[in-house]
């Protein structure tokens, strides 16, 4: 089964996102997606082995964005697709039958789409406004959540997505969602990957969230 927390690194340049790759596995995170936009695929390639040789020392998952090929020829754990990418059962043709595909969905019809082509896991998003990513989906918020979750009645995980902090997520996962994924709210404070894992990893929520506040008044 997939971790429940994904980190989706953030940078201006390819060093930076590979400097955070860095800092978020040293934290302990088990799956980090490369997430490298305007860039070629020659630039995106070279950063994803990079990323590889740094996730493997970690023993961390690597998920590349988008590019499924590159995700093949450095043998990462898998590609996540977006909603313009390409098809996921075109990608399962060409992937190793060990990687995985994760895909996002926004909509309840988008995310049955993607299970009946097999996905391995959905992001499910954007939770509120965020600008980490351009021609942002409608927000969700907890309620459209529910209703998505509650009609999919679906074994497959839906990883939460979208300016997602530390205290969403007591309530976040009261919806049904499997997992969380973050960009901003961990690149700011790697620290705050241990929280999220024991958030993620319990029912301790509460004395979580409470223990991180006291720590950082």
């Amino acid at each position: 089964m997939i971790p429940k927390l994904h980190y989706i690194s953030q940078g201006k340049t390819v060093d930076e996102h590979l400097s955070n790759i860095q800092n978020a596995c040293s934290s302990g995170i088990e799956l980090v997606q490369l997430r490298l936009k305007k860039f070629k695929e020659p630039a995106v390639l070279k950063a994803a082995e990079q990323a590889r040789e740094i996730t493997a020392r970690f023993q961390t998952r690597l998920i590349i964005n988008d590019y499924y090929k590159v995700a093949k020829e450095v043998k990462a754990d898998g590609v996540h697709l977006g909603q313009n990418d390409t098809c996921p059962k075109t990608a399962r043709k060409h992937l190793y039958s060990w990687q995985i595909i994760g895909a996002t969905a926004n909509t309840l019809e988008q995310a049955q789409e993607l299970i009946a082509k097999k996905v391995d896991y959905i992001g499910m998003g954007p939770f509120r406004f965020t600008l980490t990513k351009a021609n942002l989906s409608p927000v969700l918020g907890v309620d459209g959540y529910v209703t998505i979750i509650k009609k999919l009645n679906t074994e497959t995980p839906i990883i939460a997505i979208g300016g997602i902090t530390l205290e969403d997520v007591p309530v976040i996962l009261k919806t049904g969602v499997y997992g969380i994924a973050a960009s901003g709210g961990i690149t700011k404070d790697f620290n705050t990957i241990a929280h999220f894992k024991k958030l993620l990893d319990g029912n301790v929520q509460e004395q979580v969230w409470t223990a991180f506040k006291h720590e950082n008044k």
